[in-house]
């Protein structure tokens, strides 16, 4: 292990939108806290403090293993490895070279890299000021990797950090991508209904970045559709579990709501009507929940049920808002999400989702939802829901990292 990752203190922790929040933002900060102590439970556990109008992150250890973790962090929009020594000159001088070295090992060793440096001055009795900080420790450590390095004030490959403070100073030069968006939880709780496909796990990671914690409720037609459909869902659910603090899995059977549908209602109109007790159920699972909205995969126009008319037919089952994150996303732009999260191969399993069940030859385009509701009067719907609701089965998925 080199000398700069052994000098290595804490993590700095950069807002993303969370920093606009005004007078409402201590309340995304202490759910941000609690969720990065939540993500790196397994790990170490975390001192989390606000410095310099960031976080610092202090972990017992695994400092490198933590810092990777806290990339899967909503509402973090950077995170640098921040590495302390003795407020003098000499002192921060021998550290900013250890730290560019560092940094300067992840670029070709035959090519130009542009770098600068930036400081400040916290502790106002340090005999230099910001600017006479970064001149003079350029200085110093520059010139010993010759033509290699370029100034560069503007556009550098490298931007090495010295903050002065009373107690330390602190150097560092790299930043690792945080996911952005506003810390889970903050904007309540919603429920994904989560098909075994590529678009609901990717619509649940979306409405998680925006503050959403989310519960997954998912359906299966034992015996039309084998146990490892509900063992793929699981394992989505868990791909997906490493982005909140814990993750709640309902599997509701439904075979027999289908076989009611099949035998009473227009063939046409099944896909339809399917979806809408799939709604009818989830809303009385996000009542007992408290769960505020459901949360679909749907994207208009990308299959039959999924017109302007066939999603008013579903959504008026519903006694919640219904949020569809990838309503206007063409298909590729789902795939790239879905690869970028880990879910994609997931989805690709080869096991059929229950919705394949009694496909219709010729499914409904222009649904109307009266003739919705007729058809649902040609039998006990809610006999059949209630009956659904009692054998539903409710895990605790754990995440996969």
């Amino acid at each position: 292990m080199n000398t700069s990752v052994r000098s290595a203190e804490l993590l700095l922790v950069r807002y993303g939108e969370l920093s606009l929040k005004g007078g409402n933002r201590p309340y995304f900060e202490r759910a941000l806290v609690r969720n990065i102590k939540a993500a790196c439970r397994d790990l170490s556990e975390v001192k989390v403090e606000r410095i310099w109008g960031r976080m610092a992150v202090t972990p017992e250890r695994r400092l490198e293993r933590v810092a990777r973790r806290l990339q899967d962090v909503f509402g973090i929009a950077s995170i640098s490895t921040v590495r302390g020594t003795e407020p003098t000159l000499e002192a921060i001088t021998k550290l900013s070279a250890e730290v560019l070295a560092a940094a300067l090992e992840k670029f070709p060793s035959d090519g130009q890299v542009r770098v600068r440096l930036r400081s400040r001055r916290a502790d106002k009795r340090f005999p230099l000021n910001s600017t006479q900080i970064s001149q003079t420790v350029a200085e110093a450590i520059l010139p010993a990797h010759g033509e290699r390095l370029k100034v560069n004030l503007k556009q550098a490959d490298i931007t090495l950090e010295l903050d002065v403070r009373r107690e330390r100073a602190f150097v560092f030069a790299d930043r690792l991508p945080g996911l952005g968006g506003l810390p889970v939880g903050t904007l309540g709780l919603g429920l994904c209904l989560l098909s075994g496909g590529i678009d609901s796990p990717v619509a649940a990671w979306l409405s998680m970045k925006r503050g959403c914690a989310m519960d997954f409720v998912s359906f299966h037609s034992h015996p039309f559709i084998g146990e490892g459909s509900k063992r793929k869902i699981e394992q989505l659910v868990s791909r997906l579990a490493r982005y909140q603090a814990k993750s709640r899995l309902y599997s509701v059977p439904f075979a027999e709501i289908q076989t009611a549908i099949r035998d009473n209602a227009p063939s046409s109109y099944r896909t339809v009507l399917y979806r809408r007790a799939m709604q009818r159920i989830a809303s009385r699972i996000a009542g007992l929940v408290r769960a505020k909205a459901l949360i679909t995969g749907e994207s208009l126009g990308q299959v039959a049920s999924q017109t302007m008319e066939n999603m008013t037919c579903i959504e008026d089952a519903s006694s919640l808002p219904v949020f569809r994150p990838l309503l206007t996303f063409d298909k590729n732009e789902t795939i790239d999400i879905a690869k970028r999260i880990g879910t994609f191969d997931i989805s690709n399993i080869p096991e059929p989702d229950c919705c394949t069940v009694f496909m219709p030859p010729k499914p409904i385009i222009h649904g109307k939802v009266e003739i919705c509701r007729d058809a649902e009067q040609g039998f006990d719907l809610d006999g059949l829901i209630d009956a659904a609701l009692e054998g539903a089965e409710r895990s605790q998925i754990a995440p996969a990292w």
